[in-house]
């Protein structure tokens, strides 16, 4: 129901010869730029959905009948009617298209009668206000979403309230979801995508999902094939607000059926459940709060987890993702060793290319710091196109600036500036206000031998 603050961004950061202050993922938008135009992205790309539908029953079952707290549900909720749909407070530039996509991929992808209304009162109300405001309610929240209101300013007096408890809830009528309006364009897009689509459906996230807005490991920006498929099922007219878990359960097979016919032969992977002690360990690691020690030493216990459960799925590989993230300052051999082996697992695990270019990006990282720039661009190449299918700007812009790094570093320097000058427009849009930009342009130059010392 919300979508959490990393704290540990996995786009570079302390692979910089000296730990930066700026925390450019989180910057504003609003002050006029000198820089190239912002790009955006234009068609999707969704993945179709590769797995069993027996595997989605299950998934399907877990999320919507499961609060993120553990927490179960006693009713299936969605709305009953037309959806309505309407922007309040003050929202950055970028809002209203990214909204404007989100709304006819839903209309076309999912099957789900919504749509945007100017005035007058709407079943979903997106309230644009400050990155501060929302974390006076929700202080390790980026975003999220309330059932009953329309204001952030009603949050405090109903939190408690029936009205906004979800387990009391036998269908849906009226929530609000709260964007920030002071951070990257990306981030409030990231926040509609997932906010949305919780407010639409499912309220639980799980780690097991490796293809899915719907897990707070927050890899994925958009909405995925899969979170595509999951909210068509929940829009069946075979399904309505108010049955038991036993009701979507005998109905959910024929659904995923009609909607997933290739599903219905392939082989069930059954990846097990995730232990509430890994999800605090690495919420611990990655999440506000804690001191730098103690986010190694969580990330250390999430991998110790994984190891005693035998994972030798994208969980396993995001462990220890995590702890080469937050070794890198105090043990860079370490911090490679953790991303070589994290790319090992996501590499065994279907479904997980853009996880893969997060650690390509480490590792070239590393590699431009021992000044071997012909070994970067390798790492670098298959995962260009990776992060725009996926549509994550802030992830290809990083790769495109590590990449012309590596062109630098092997000579080939026009051809750098010129993929440099191409990274802007994505940067804008991944990173934010000018500043951050450049902050992000030095932190990538830092890590080159030649220049480190010189910026």
């Amino acid at each position: 129901m919300r979508r959490i603050v990393l704290f540990a961004s996995f786009l570079l950061g302390a692979c910089a010869p000296g730990p930066s202050s700026e925390m450019p993922s989180r910057a504003a938008t609003h002050e006029a730029s000198t820089m190239p135009a912002m790009k955006s992205f234009t068609a999707p790309q969704p993945m179709p959905v590769l797995r069993s539908n027996r595997d989605i029953k299950r998934d399907f079952m877990e999320l919507s009948f499961q609060l993120e707290s553990g927490r179960t549900l006693p009713y299936f909720t969605r709305f009953e009617q037309p959806i309505s749909v309407r922007v309040t407070g003050a929202p950055p530039p970028t809002l209203i298209p990214d909204l404007n996509r989100l709304i006819h991929r839903l209309r076309s992808e999912a099957g789900i009668d919504i749509s945007q209304v100017q005035s007058g009162e709407a079943n979903i109300t997106i309230e644009a206000v400050s990155r501060a405001d929302i974390r006076r309610h929700l202080p390790k929240a980026a975003c999220f979403v309330v059932p009953n209101i329309s204001r952030l300013s009603q949050y405090r007096a109903a939190r408690l309230s029936r009205a906004t408890n979800w387990s009391m809830m036998t269908k849906r009528e009226k929530l609000a979801v709260f964007i920030p309006n002071d951070s990257s364009p990306q981030e409030v897009r990231d926040c509609l995508h997932e906010e949305v689509a919780q407010a639409l459906g499912p309220l639980n996230d799980l780690y097991r999902l490796p293809d899915s807005v719907f897990n707070d490991d927050n890899v994925h920006a958009v909405l995925t094939g899969f979170d595509m498929l999951i909210l068509r099922a929940y829009y069946s007219p075979s399904l309505r607000s108010g049955m038991t878990r036993a009701q979507v359960a005998a109905r959910l097979p024929g659904i995923l059926s009609r909607l997933n016919p290739s599903g219905e032969s392939r082989a069930t992977r059954y990846l097990g459940s995730t232990p509430r002690a890994w999800i605090d360990a690495i919420q611990t690691a990655l999440g506000p709060g804690a001191r730098p020690n103690q986010r190694r030493e969580a990330a250390r216990e999430a991998v110790h987890i994984a190891q005693v459960m035998g994972w030798q799925d994208h969980r396993r590989a995001f462990s220890h993702f995590a702890l080469g993230r937050l070794s890198q300052s105090v043990d860079p051999e370490l911090a490679q060793q953790q991303f070589l082996i994290a790319d090992q697992y996501y590499e065994r695990s279907p479904g997980t290319q853009l996880h893969r270019a997060y650690a390509a990006s480490q590792l070239a990282a590393y590699s431009l710091s021992q000044g071997r720039g012909a070994e970067a661009l390798l790492l670098i190449n298959p995962y260009l196109a990776v992060a725009e299918k996926h549509e994550n700007a802030a992830l290809l812009a990083s790769l495109m600036m590590l990449r012309a790094e590596a062109l630098d570093m092997t000579g080939r320097v026009a051809e750098a500036q010129a993929v440099r000058l191409d990274s802007l427009g994505w940067a804008r849009y991944g990173f934010g206000a000018d500043w951050a930009v450049r902050a992000k342009l030095r932190e990538v130059a830092m890590l080159s031998p030649m220049k480190g010392s010189n910026r």
